[in-house]
């Protein structure tokens, strides 16, 4: 069943890339029943909640042209891990404060044989290095998340923050005004789930 959800919204996946995601589901459920990493009420709904989430990115189209990812505050490896399965030709970089969050993240990036991912322990305030996109899922509210993230950011690049957020944040937004572009994950998934969830484009 979930095979065939993953498969029904992005049939352009390759099969090698239908059975990594398949494969992560099975290493999550493995991980989490040993480090809580997934919260327990979310792991029933793992392709739902976190790979189709995550690939929800996909759909706008926005990475497809880009050669480097940092997901910050990545957690479990969310939405960092399925796009780079979406996106072999890109590199990402996961990190996380949390150690024993990377650590499962690193032991999933090398269970998959995924070569175009890397991992660390760190705060995003400390890292260093240039991005052409930020992706994350709600770690922090929006404004805060980019003045503690945009020294991440390839200046000289067409490049931005994308963002997975849910419910009502239009305060949050508005001082960023015309920089902000919403996509509603509604529009691409039917699964109540996804009502309010929302992906913001900051350019």
């Amino acid at each position: 069943m979930s095979v065939n959800l993953i498969k029904k919204y992005f049939p352009e996946l390759s099969e090698n890339q239908i059975v990594k995601l398949q494969d992560s589901e099975n290493l999550y459920k493995e991980w989490n029943s040993k480090i809580n990493v997934i919260s327990r009420k979310d792991i029933d709904f793992f392709v739902e909640r976190h790979l189709l989430h995550s690939l929800s990115i996909v759909k706008t189209k926005l990475l497809e042209n880009c050669k480097t990812v940092i997901d910050v505050g990545t957690g479990g490896g969310f939405p960092g891990i399925p796009l780079a399965i979406a996106y072999p030709n890109i590199n990402f970089t996961l990190i996380d404060s949390i150690g024993k969050k990377i650590n499962v993240v690193n032991e999933v990036i090398s269970a998959l044989n995924l070569t175009n991912v890397k991992a660390f322990k760190s705060r995003s305030t400390d890292f260093k290095g240039n991005f052409d996109f930020i992706i994350s899922r709600a770690v922090t509210n929006f404004p805060d998340f980019v003045s503690e993230t945009k020294h991440l950011l390839n200046k000289s690049n067409n490049c931005g923050i994308v963002y997975l957020k849910g419910g009502d944040f239009d305060e949050e937004i508005s001082i960023f005004k015309s920089q902000i572009i919403i996509f509603e994950v509604k529009n691409y998934f039917t699964e109540e789930f996804f009502e309010t969830k929302k992906i913001i484009y900051f350019k």
